[in-house]
């Protein structure tokens, strides 16, 4: 049974960090293709940061520079880094994970909030 659980959501000023974690069970995910998500509410849902099964990785033009995706295969544990945090960077954070073969993303977690204020 796939299941994903993310943490390290909180409330931070602007100009500050947190590191978000998504802890994975019922699979690996070093096989697998991952990404971080966020949302809003009334907006849609943004894809923020994507790692592939190879270790390739993407990110939305709006954080690049300032977020890092990793894993810790070892752990089984999807990372993602955020720096120089802004109020826009305000929402729900969500893992995922797609079967690299497939371009929809099937597994999700419950989601960890992120809450950056001036």
């Amino acid at each position: 049974q796939v299941q994903l659980v993310e943490s390290g959501g909180g409330s931070v000023q602007a100009g500050g960090s947190l590191r978000l974690s998504c802890a994975a069970s019922g699979y690996t995910i070093s096989t697998s293709c991952m990404g971080w998500f966020r949302q809003v509410p009334g907006k849609e849902r943004e894809r923020v940061a994507t790692i592939d099964s190879r270790g390739a990785t993407s990110y939305t033009d709006s954080v690049k520079g300032r977020f890092t995706i990793s894993r810790d295969n070892a752990a089984n544990t999807l990372y993602l880094q955020m720096t120089s945090l802004k109020p826009e960077d305000t929402a729900m954070y969500y893992c995922a994970r797609r079967v690299c073969a497939y371009s929809v993303y099937h597994y999700w977690g419950k989601g960890t909030q992120v809450t950056v204020s001036t």
